[in-house]
């Protein structure tokens, strides 16, 4: 969803209501992956927030770990018979020299110490290992006015309130430090559809919205844009397509 999910501090109804509203990634985007590993044993998910890749992965590897310095996050993470999750910064795992298979930072990378990071997932990662981190920007409604709306509501309504760390999200990551020999990666979409309550429950999740409301009173900004969105929704339930192109960023380390 946005930059609240490893840093800054998450209360338990903020970690529950993150989960809920988050879009799922694409299937493809994880069989691609697990392509490229040289083997299907091992996969670490750093920053893994409320499990939403890690799950993914476990059903293509055999033993995955999740680990978030967020001990709320944690708590929540979805539970998986191939998954132990743990509470631990990005550039201090625990893990065994060698042992992984694949790295993944899904919506994540901007929050870490890119030194301290890469050191540590180069000595984890296996020979031909494989780093990958993705990210997501502004959701894409495919109705004009619709469309204008929401992005209206994230330039000059909350905009203002994201941290300045979502700017490499924006860019994905092209602008971070990326020491592995980088591969071409296919292009993958997240893709929903969902009802104008759906769509408003993930903008209010978002911390530049919290960040809004705590700024300004306590007023809620999505009631206003829900005010502007539901003449152009129409029927409320009425589903409609969403979509959020992901920017990919794949690499090994040399053997």
């Amino acid at each position: 969803m946005d930059d609240a999910k490893s840093h800054a501090p998450v209360l338990p109804a903020q970690a529950g209501a993150y989960t809920r509203f988050r879009p799922r990634y694409p299937a493809a985007l994880f069989d691609y992956l697990a392509a490229l590993a040289p083997r299907r044993q091992f996969a670490w998910d750093v920053g893994c927030g409320g499990g939403q890749a890690t799950v993914d992965l476990a059903d293509r590897f055999v033993n995955v770990l999740g680990t978030d310095v967020s001990a709320e996050q944690i708590a929540v993470a979805v539970a998986h018979p191939h998954v132990s999750y743990r509470q631990a910064t990005a550039h201090d795992s625990g893990l065994m020299a060698g042992s992984v298979d694949l790295v993944c930072a899904a919506q994540a990378l901007h929050w870490f110490e890119p030194e301290a990071f890469h050191t540590e997932v180069q000595r984890v990662l296996a020979p031909r290992g494989v780093f990958a981190a993705w990210s997501y920007g502004v959701l894409r409604l495919p109705e004009g006015p619709l469309d204008e709306s929401v992005q209206h509501f994230h330039r000059e309504v909350v905009g203002p309130y994201w941290l300045t760390r979502r700017r490499h999200v924006e860019s994905g990551y092209r602008d971070l430090p990326f020491p592995y020999a980088e591969e071409l990666a296919p292009a993958f979409d997240m893709e929903v559809t969902w009802t104008l309550p759906q769509l408003l429950g993930y903008l209010g999740g978002w911390s530049a919205t919290a960040r809004y409301i705590a700024a300004n009173n306590g007023v809620d900004p999505t009631v206003a844009l829900a005010e502007r969105l539901l003449p152009l929704w129409g029927d409320p339930y009425q589903l409609r397509s969403i979509r959020w192109p992901l920017n990919l960023r794949v690499g090994r380390v040399a053997t």
